[in-house]
């Protein structure tokens, strides 16, 4: 393995994570406190990745009815927001189908998204701020010695035939390489994988600009919404015209007074790969926000006194490259709710395999993140933030198990990993809840 001339080698560590998102946190955390030595390398100022930096302020998926299926490092996050007073979820006896408790969380987006009960029934979920989530981020790689580089953007790969051996980073001072025995891509577009040469496939999903208005008068939209319901519909259906694409609720409440955010608009058409693209989509998407702002100041109650806040520094991908590893997770595997025997991470119901995060042909590489091996499909439903962290848990304590056990990636004991996730307070779904479907091990080819 040669590092490239004009590079010049800055750290050597066990295990490199590159991604400083929810699913690299969560691999460094975890491998960090199974006693590996960790650089974690993010191409922004901070972390946090989607959840900060495109600002997707809610985190879900992460109940089967009332059994909690995220835990660990995801639950941390939001006990450390919480104790900021920036993390919102509903107390467990407000969890549930009542009117009155979706009038009270609905505009927080603090309910069963792929409910078919109206109305739909509260779950437990977080809404969070995103300064909040780059300080307990901050705090959690600061208690556990993790070596951290912002300001790196991933460029190439160190291999050594098939394995990699670190990975090289353009930066403003120069290019820098860190040699790691495992490197753990969280990039979210698979950048490390694809560049390494490991299998994939290209997807797409609609592009979001995600904004923030202040000087909302939450108390005064509600009434609007609940006691003129046919004029709420009309100025409703205005404001998504505008929008061109949004959820059904287009904003939502945040921990901060007057603070709301908006998951809007919505674009298709284009790759969120591509710099054209984006530069675009960024344009296109500011154009309807602007719009967006001068209709609700002169047409919603409560918005009258409205101001644009911010629009997020990053704009929301939702999918671009997917892995093709060891198994490639499909949408029946996501709605028929199978369990895998060598499952080490969950979303609401559904449960993802460890060969899931293996790529094929390249060592000594894992992935975790909304770029895990899964048909494009089946990606769509199964990419929110929770899930993605209880990937990022599994990949580092993984690493950390190679590098203890001297064997690759692809070779440990996961019946043990899947032990180590329990004693760190993860739920791997080793044990299939009542509603899964329970098979034998299944094999792609």
């Amino acid at each position: 393995m040669e590092i490239p001339r004009n590079a010049r080698l800055v750290t050597e560590t066990d295990v490199v994570v590159v991604g400083g998102g929810p699913a690299g946190l969560a691999a460094s955390v975890a491998a960090a406190r199974e006693g590996a030595s960790v650089v974690l390398v993010e191409r922004y100022a901070q972390l946090g990745g989607l959840a900060s930096g495109a600002m997707v302020l809610v985190l879900d998926d992460m109940c089967n009815g009332s059994e909690i299926t995220v835990k660990g490092i995801a639950q941390e996050m939001i006990d450390r927001m919480a104790a900021m007073k920036l993390a919102v979820f509903p107390p467990e006896e407000d969890r549930r189908a009542d009117p009155s408790m979706y009038r009270r969380w609905a505009r927080w987006g603090l309910y069963d998204y792929y409910a078919r009960t109206k109305p739909a029934p509260v779950c437990y979920s977080t809404a969070f701020d995103p300064e909040g989530w780059k300080r307990a981020s901050e705090d959690l790689v600061k208690d556990h010695g993790i070596h951290l580089r912002l300001h790196s953007w991933f460029s190439s790969p160190l291999m050594e035939a098939d394995r990699m051996r670190g990975i090289v980073c353009e930066t403003n001072d120069d290019l820098q390489a860190i040699r790691a025995d495992v490197v753990i891509d969280c990039s979210g577009d698979l950048v490390v994988a694809a560049r390494a040469g490991a299998p994939y496939q290209s997807g797409s999903y609609f592009l979001t600009t995600v904004f923030r208005l202040g000087g909302v008068d939450f108390e005064t939209a509600d009434k609007f919404e609940y006691e003129q319901p046919e004029r709420f519909l009309e100025v409703d259906k205005r404001a998504k015209e505008i929008l061109g694409g949004s959820w059904d609720k287009w904003w939502l409440k945040t921990p901060l007074p007057g603070i709301v955010w908006c998951n809007c608009p919505h674009m298709r058409g284009y790759d969120g790969a591509k710099v054209e693209d984006l530069t675009k989509a960024q344009l296109e998407g500011r154009r309807r926000i602007d719009e967006l702002c001068a209709f609700v100041t002169n047409n919603w109650p409560g918005f009258e006194k409205s101001y644009l806040v911010d629009l997020a520094p990053q704009i929301g991908v939702r999918q671009t490259r997917l892995l093709e590893g060891e198994y490639v997770v499909t949408k029946e595997d996501v709605q028929d709710r199978v369990h895998f025997p060598d499952s080490v991470a969950r979303g609401r119901d559904y449960y993802t395999p460890y060969r899931a995060l293996v790529p094929k042909r390249v060592d000594q590489l894992l992935v975790a993140g909304r770029h895990y091996s899964a048909t494009s499909v089946a990606q769509r439903t199964s990419r929110e933030i929770p899930p993605c962290m209880a990937m990022g848990e599994a990949a580092g304590i993984a690493a950390a198990m190679a590098l203890d056990r001297g064997v690759v990636v692809r070779s440990i004991d996961v019946a043990r990993l899947q032990k180590k996730l329990r004693e760190r307070g993860a739920d791997p779904g080793d044990v299939p809840s009542s509603n899964a479907t329970v098979r034998e091990m299944r094999q792609q080819t």
